[in-house]
């Protein structure tokens, strides 16, 4: 269904008539709890708990036939809270059961507990019958199925952050090791996670080891683990900082110990970072638009990855605004009577969906020429502050990675120039 911003509300609810059971499921690790209405907000029937395996999902589908024959309902409409990962598998067997999941948003859950009671009282059942109130009144949004490729995306992207988190813990232990230990280090190597500091880090980790050994002894360790090693002009250069080391010369067990395992750490997350980027080139080939965004100079596999990880397909969006609302990089004002407030971010949609818009953008900025043209445009003739334009270019990075998703169009550069005003 396509919306109108301003008349949204109105068409969410206008979708549910006296014929739609509507229940709400508060979600739970372990035993989750359902409630009916109907459109009135009318409670229907006695409350069910059910466990979150299949026969308590059998147990849901059987109340919801019940209900439906006892009170005369033809349509179901299940709304829950996207809670944690526990509400995955419910929303994917009742799609496949036809029955319509809606999810609704935790922040206003929380905000309309009090509408039916008066009271600030919490319960399972309660949270029940406040979602399938939310749903019934329009306060819901769709769910976006997705193809096989867009979760695997999702799944791989996910991976790749606890990687990533792992590995750039892992640099900063060995910056911190090397610190303490063989600060000098950094004379010789700029980039401590560098090839030759991590070989050197492996082979001959403190000054007193190396303060021993010849010049030679250590290109011939180099060589046994690099094609392009130092030298031996830094080899030598070694020796005499390691015999001026001011580092520790205490504990220098367990400070190789310590080391040895970091590297490990280090070796681990690179392979790892390195296999799951292969198989997120592998899954956008069989992306039909992925290609064409990717013929767009600064938009690296990566980058779309993350965006089409967590928006799906581009082509089941209505605009690009919509992409912005699902990533919650849309805009709102708090106002009243005189007083005007600051317009803002709402932030209130998928945090990493935002992240890779934005760095997808600033690539875009500093790599493409269009782009780098339009921000230019609106930092030195329109006078707009730099995060302005940035906001205002993903904006426009949104609506036409949507556009050639949708119409399966390929990017023109003519198009994204900005427009000067011609003299007369």
């Amino acid at each position: 269904m396509k919306f109108k911003m301003q008349d949204k509300q109105n068409q969410l609810i206008e979708r549910i008539s006296n014929k739609h059971l509507v229940i709400g499921v508060d979600i739970a690790q372990h035993i989750h709890v359902a409630r009916a209405v109907n459109f009135r907000g009318i409670i229907v029937g006695d409350p069910l708990s059910f466990e979150n395996n299949e026969e308590g999902f059998d147990r849901l589908l059987n109340w919801i036939n019940k209900l439906k024959t006892t009170k005369g309902f033809d349509k179901t409409l299940v709304g829950m809270e996207p809670t944690g990962h526990y509400w995955l598998n419910l929303s994917k067997w009742l799609y496949e059961q036809n029955i319509e999941v809606v999810t609704v948003n935790p922040h206003l859950v929380k905000r309309n507990k009090e509408n039916r009671d008066n009271s600030q009282s919490k319960s399972d059942k309660k949270d029940a019958l406040v979602i399938a109130d939310m749903v019934k009144n329009g306060y819901y949004s769709f769910l976006r199925p997705t193809s096989e490729a867009f979760e695997k995306l999702r799944v791989l992207m996910a991976n790749r952050d606890m990687t990533v988190k792992r590995f750039v813990s892992a640099v900063n232990q060995i910056n911190r090791w090397v610190d303490i230990v063989f600060p000098e280090l950094r004379q010789v190597f700029k980039d401590v996670k560098g090839k030759g500091a991590i070989a050197t880090l492996r082979l001959f980790p403190t000054p007193l080891e190396i303060s021993s050994m010849k010049a030679q002894d250590i290109v011939d360790g180099w060589k046994s683990t690099m094609q392009r090693h130092a030298g031996l002009k830094k080899a030598q250069l070694l020796i005499v900082l390691a015999k001026q080391s001011v580092g520790t010369h205490q504990a220098l067990d367990a400070y190789k110990l310590h080391l040895e395992q970091l590297i490990e750490e280090f070796d681990l997350a690179t392979a790892q970072l390195e296999r799951v980027e292969q198989e997120v080139t592998c899954v956008l080939k069989q992306i039909t638009f992925a290609k064409k965004l990717l013929s767009i100079k600064g938009v690296s596999e990566i980058a779309l990855a993350g965006i089409l990880g967590e928006a799906g397909d581009l082509s089941r969006f209505a605009h690009g605004s919509s992409l912005l609302r699902h990533a919650g990089l849309h805009l709102v004002e708090a106002s009243s009577g005189k007083w005007k407030g600051q317009i803002v971010l709402s932030k209130r949609g998928r945090s990493r969906l935002r992240r890779f818009l934005y760095l997808a953008t600033m690539s875009l900025v500093m790599n493409n020429p269009e782009f780098k043209e339009l921000h230019s445009y609106n930092v030195n003739v329109k006078k707009m502050k730099k995060m302005k334009s940035i906001m205002k270019l993903i904006n426009k990075f949104a609506r036409i990675i949507v556009g050639i998703a949708r119409n399966n169009e390929a990017y023109c550069p003519d198009k994204v120039k900005p427009i000067t005003p011609v003299a007369a």
